[in-house]
């Protein structure tokens, strides 16, 4: 059913909701609130805080729109109990048609830095005499264009009423766990009267959106053959010689994770294993050892990066340790007489080893005898993308490593379709990166310090959340540091990288940094994945409270490559009880899966698997709070859905049709 089916939907508003990646009746309904207004609750600007968000009521006694600044601003001089204040929304100048004199209530983040007045930003407002009107709690939307928040709430309580919700959950089920109807969760979300509402309703459709994720993933695995077609003639001996030729001795998870592939490998099934490892933890030389046993044995092996920095220096260690073996690079930015050579050389079999980013995965790379991949980085990729790579060879053995995070328990239902080993403990000679929380006042001695690394040679990354600041001022801008640090630091090279760059600009400035051509490198979160960069010692993250825990560990690690002692040093933007406990977990914690464990404690299942872990994946309910025990009952529904008691043929075909949905999704 489409928007402009429902009454006051015009072809302008349409418009305005498909900004928002809404474009049917069913997505309207799950476009769910970011926020709810408690009416119960109005607070007084004098007892805020900087960055506190609150609900206050206030007099609008004067409204100006200026449309000729920098940033379009619309801004209303207000009063509340005598004190005047300011609220300003940028790029949103039909604010000024909206907002008249008189009493408003309004919702936003309060600024106060350094005690200079308060203002809003961007709050969300409701007359005050309408506001009498509502009930309950009352939802707060993201908003894009002319859409208000009554539009928006008319539109999608209409909506509501023309749906039908039909549950994949066998009736049984829904009896036996008594769950309310979906229909019933929606209203609660978006209609609630009290808080138990929204908990409720929440962890309903969460439950339901989690039991179609593990279902798809039980319907694909259990449709998956995996009778061995490729079999290795590689010895213990043979493999335990590759071994010796690393400078260093595997650690106790490195050698149980390489005894685990080579079992895999000479099984009558082919192999398709997750291998997890904190960062540093040595999986690029597990990887090194399972391609290894395929060339051996004669095969060839692909190996894949999501960057061209990290494709090349993977394939830089593979010309250093298989000297025998014919091996090349395959990227984008390959020249493209090379690039001809290099195929006709692994159609022939001449080429033993590629290693590439996403131009290996092309429909003209063919392969003469491919028996084993190995996707490095994999969050960055796809399903469908390992599957291409694979579907080049019969009957692949395929091995994904990630140093992301996760939970064992939330693992197996994340990667379902996988066996999953992980290497815990880290190389003995790795030092520990000394982290620090850095108030304000230290800044000064922060940049001091960072000037005096790089007169002996030590390296810094500065890593920003955005490209650009937001309209709040609260989120440090990668492009402004990088000019603020120019300044600052006039004698240091200061590089500049964000994700809006061309890729063969993105390469020269890692390949630039790397070679010690730039002291400091100021980023955003593309140098995430794991290029080395020994000399790299100080990493210092602004706006840390801003990202996930799981992925503060992994921009840690970007820097203790080599043998040097590091730090990591975390600027927050708020001072807030949450920023800091969360903060803290990082300060106290070196061991990544253990900080994934505490990210879930303190963030919940929504958060947690909304944003930063599953991206895309479950981005319906990203807004949605609910307990990380919501998830692991949705699994064991699914688990006595498939228990051969109930039909599963119309699950199946639902499941399957989700998983079709989430194969060109990346994590990332």
């Amino acid at each position: 059913m489409q928007l402009t089916e429902l009454r006051f939907i015009s072809e302008k508003r349409e418009k305005d909701f498909n900004k928002l990646n809404i474009y049917t009746v069913t997505e309207l309904v799950k476009h769910f609130p970011r926020d709810y207004l408690d009416l119960t609750h109005v607070s007084l600007l004098r007892d805020a805080y900087h960055n506190d968000v609150m609900l206050t009521l206030c007099e609008v006694l004067s409204v100006e729109l200026n449309r000729y600044a920098r940033r379009p601003y619309v801004k209303a001089m207000c009063m509340q109990g005598g004190y005047m204040f300011t609220a300003i929304w940028f790029n949103q100048p039909y604010v000024a048609t909206k907002l008249k004199r008189g009493e408003y209530l309004f919702y936003g983040r309060v600024q106060n830095k350094y005690g200079m007045g308060y203002s809003m930003i961007n709050p969300s407002f409701e007359p005050a005499d309408e506001a009498k009107r509502l009930k309950g709690l009352i939802p707060v939307y993201s908003l894009s264009g002319t859409l208000t928040q009554g539009v928006v709430r008319t539109a999608i309580k209409q909506a509501l009423s023309k749906i039908v919700f039909n549950s994949a959950i066998p009736e049984q089920l829904q009896k036996k766990y008594s769950l309310m109807s979906l229909k019933d969760a929606y209203k609660k979300v978006h209609c609630p009267e009290n808080s138990a509402d929204v908990k409720n309703g929440s962890e309903r459709i969460a439950l339901e959106e989690y039991f179609l994720l593990i279902s798809a993933f039980k319907v694909i695995k259990g449709g998956r053959d995996d009778a061995r077609l490729n079999h290795y003639s590689v010895t213990r001996e043979q493999l335990q010689e590759f071994i010796s030729r690393f400078p260093f001795e595997f650690t106790q998870g490195q050698k149980n994770a390489v005894e685990e592939v080579f079992k895999n490998v000479t099984s009558p099934h082919k192999m398709n294993l997750l291998l997890q490892g904190d960062v540093g933890s040595g999986k690029t030389a597990v990887a090194l050892a399972g391609i290894y046993m395929a060339v051996k044995s004669g095969y060839q092996a692909a190996m894949i990066a999501p960057t061209e920095v990290l494709a090349r220096q993977n394939a830089a260690l593979i010309e250093k340790y298989f000297p025998d073996f014919k091996s090349c690079a395959l990227t984008g930015s390959t020249p493209t007489a090379e690039k001809r050579e290099l195929k006709k050389g692994i159609s022939s079999g001449e080429i033993s080893i590629v290693c590439g980013t996403h131009a290996v995965i092309q429909n003209d790379v063919a392969f003469r005898n491919l028996a084993f991949t190995v996707c490095d980085e994999q969050h960055r990729f796809g399903v469908a993308q390992r599957a291409s790579l694979s579907d080049k060879g019969e009957g692949c053995d395929v091995l994904i490593m990630s140093a992301t995070p996760i939970p064992r328990t939330l693992s197996l239902i994340f990667y379902g379709d996988l066996d999953i080993v992980t290497i815990k403990d880290k190389p003995a000679a790795r030092r520990e990166i000394l982290t620090s929380i850095i108030p304000e006042r230290k800044m000064a001695d922060m940049y001091k310090y960072v000037a005096e690394q790089a007169k002996i040679g030590n390296q810094t990354y500065f890593v920003c959340p955005k490209i650009e600041g937001d309209d709040e001022g609260t989120v440090a801008s990668v492009t402004e540091l990088y000019e603020e640090l120019k300044t600052k630091m006039p004698s240091v090279r200061i590089a500049l990288l964000h994700g809006k760059m061309k890729d063969k600009d993105k390469n020269a400035i890692m390949s630039a940094f790397k070679a010690k051509e730039y002291d400091c490198l100021v980023s955003t979160t593309v140098i995430e994945v794991g290029v080395d960069v020994p000399d790299a010692t100080v990493m210092i993250i602004y706006n840390a409270e801003r990202f996930g825990l799981s992925q503060l560990h992994q921009l840690r690690g970007r820097v203790g490559r080599g043998d040097k002692q590091s730090y990591c040093f975390l600027l927050a933007g708020t001072d807030t009880e949450e920023a800091r406990a969360r903060l803290t977990v990082i300060k106290t914690n070196t061991d990544g899966f253990k900080i994934a464990e505490e990210d879930l404690k303190i963030r919940g299942g929504g958060d947690f698997m909304g944003t930063r872990q599953s991206g895309k994946m479950l981005g319906d309910i990203r807004n949605l709070k609910f307990p990380v025990e919501v998830i692991f009952t949705a699994k064991a529904i699914s688990d006595e859905a498939f228990s051969g008691l109930f039909d599963t043929r119309k699950l199946s075909s639902i499941a399957s049709a989700k998983y079709e949905e989430l194969k060109n999704i990346t994590l990332n």
